[in-house]
């Protein structure tokens, strides 16, 4: 089974605030102490909350039902009931919280530490001695707590990362990410060996880096769900830069460019805002002359790059282009 978990659901209830009370103040020497009833306590809410350490939800797929507490009620010589403390759900950044009813969405998650309230624990309730007024000076009612709420949460995770790679399977996106970076993923002659995005962080000259996502490969149809296309297409919503890759022995790089970028349009046409470049792959497979050839079959108005990961082809290249265009 899989470590990697994107989506989950969760039921969530807040708590509600605990009740005012309706106490008088009772002494042996105060013959008519008047109204001391004290507040009621906050219930807890439901927050999720950014942790950089995360990087998959797989916490919380056993997890589903958050529950915070009630507040206590208050008491006697106007003491407050103590706050429930709220329950913090932590997730990877990148998490989307949606109303699992409508669909909207609540918020996301894109920093350490930040945080989003899902649900909002009930206010706690006022004490009688609140309501004690010249005409009214023993008030023997106090304000109940409000009630907590509760609600069906879908959190969907959307990887972070500067540069997406997109492709069919077995481009080469794997072996790309692993010889650029320390990223170790899965790697072999057949389509769909990477199930769940992979990240590496890519050095550049100067001590700088950028962080490259290996997402599972997409094949037509994707932005209908084929194979696992919008689960995968899910990840490239926030990637700044898209790096498109072909490998040289396709019959036709430019139409396959072209169905890449179309499933893309259909899913989201935002995508095609992002800046784009264009790798063809495997060039230790081909010589000069090939290369050449492709050179003027190539689709128009995308920078392109040939490149071999094995041979270590073009890669500083490669990698000095996405810089600059990160850093544009």
């Amino acid at each position: 089974m899989s470590n990697f978990v994107d989506y989950v659901k969760i039921f969530c209830r807040s708590g509600a605030g605990g009740s005012g009370s309706a106490h008088f103040r009772r002494e042996k020497f105060v013959a008519y102490g008047g109204p001391d009833g004290g507040d009621g306590g906050s219930g807890g809410s439901v927050i999720i909350r950014g942790n950089s350490q995360y990087w998959t939800l797989i916490h919380l797929k056993y997890a589903r039902h958050v529950f915070a507490q009630n507040g206590e009620a208050g008491g006697g010589s106007r003491m407050s009931g103590k706050s429930a403390a709220d329950q913090i759900i932590e997730v990877p950044l990148g998490t989307v919280a949606r109303n699992a009813e409508t669909g909207e969405v609540v918020g996301e998650v894109t920093a350490h530490g930040e945080e989003l309230v899902l649900l909002k624990g009930g206010r706690g309730g006022l004490g009688n001695w609140h309501f004690k007024t010249a005409t009214n000076q023993a008030p023997r009612y106090a304000q109940p707590g409000e009630e907590g709420q509760e609600g069906a949460f879908i959190l969907e995770l959307k990887v972070l990362a500067d540069v997406g790679l997109v492709g069919f399977p077995n481009a080469g996106k794997s072996t790309l990410l692993s010889v650029v970076s320390a990223a170790k993923p899965k790697i072999a002659n057949y389509a769909f060996t990477t199930l769940e995005p992979n990240l590496g962080i890519v050095e550049v000259r100067d001590g700088h880096s950028f962080v490259m996502a290996d997402i599972p490969g997409i094949i037509e149809g994707a932005h209908e769900g084929r194979g696992i296309g919008t689960r995968f297409l899910r990840h490239i919503e926030r990637n700044s830069v898209l790096l498109f890759m072909v490998p040289a022995d396709s019959d036709n790089i430019a139409g396959d460019y072209e169905i890449l970028l179309g499933e893309l349009r259909q899913y989201n046409p935002e995508l095609l805002d992002k800046e784009r470049l264009l790798a063809i792959t495997k060039c230790d497979m081909v010589d000069e002359e090939i290369i050449a050839h492709l050179k003027t079959e190539l689709p128009q108005g995308i920078p392109a790059y040939f490149i071999s990961s094995v041979a270590m082809q073009g890669i500083t290249e490669l990698k000095d282009a996405l810089w600059s265009v990160l850093n544009k």
